[in-house]
């Protein structure tokens, strides 16, 4: 009679499967190949599928894209378009923020990416996202010391400001929400009231 085993004998498994370690490069050949990589963001060799955007998320992106026109006007405001990061950092990764600040008119950047020292402030608008936008990508742009980074959570109403990257990380980590104001580094005169970006 065959002996019936009720315990299994502990299999060291790894941490986490095998995968691809993707390049811009390799991206930029798939894309000339056809394949439509418009929905997908390159973070540290993943390629980050970029959720659908619900109407609370919308809402905000428009009415933030909207102050940021005012504040600084409209040829230095970016929406959805890739930036580079840090030197060693950019052959892995093609951020997509949903907005950034620039210092230079973005009609000059034709033949490439607005770089780390181009870039005054740089937002992304959370939901289902957020853990990932105040780990990874804090942690992406504060290895390329972005002065300024701003994650809204939209669930929750509120804008995480991170300031003084320092050694791959912020120094400075300040949560605003309600009537609470901020202005930008690069726009001290220009007050956001937090409220006033959610629906």
């Amino acid at each position: 009679m065959p002996t019936v085993i009720t315990e299994h004998p502990p299999i060291a498994a790894p941490f986490d499967p095998p995968r691809k370690r993707w390049t811009r490069e390799e991206c930029e050949l798939m894309v000339k190949s056809g394949l439509d990589l418009e929905r997908l963001e390159l973070i540290d060799g993943d390629l980050i599928s970029k959720v659908s955007k619900n109407r609370p998320h919308s809402n905000t992106d428009w009415k933030l894209l909207a102050w940021l026109i005012q504040a600084f006007g409209m040829d230095y405001v970016q929406h959805e378009a890739v930036i580079d990061v840090a030197h060693n950092d950019n052959a892995t990764n093609e951020p997509v923020p949903d907005l950034c600040v620039l210092r230079r008119p973005f009609t000059e950047f034709n033949k490439s990416n607005p770089g780390p020292e181009d870039l005054l402030l740089v937002i992304e608008v959370s939901d289902s996202s957020l853990a990932f936008d105040l780990r990874k990508k804090s942690q992406l742009y504060a290895r390329a010391e972005i002065i300024e980074y701003w994650v809204v959570d939209v669930n929750r109403q509120r804008l995480i400001v991170h300031r003084d990257p320092s050694v791959g990380a912020y120094q400075s980590i300040t949560e605003y929400s309600g009537s609470e104001q901020v202005a930008p580094l690069a726009a001290p005169q220009s007050s956001l009231i937090v409220a006033s970006i959610f629906a």
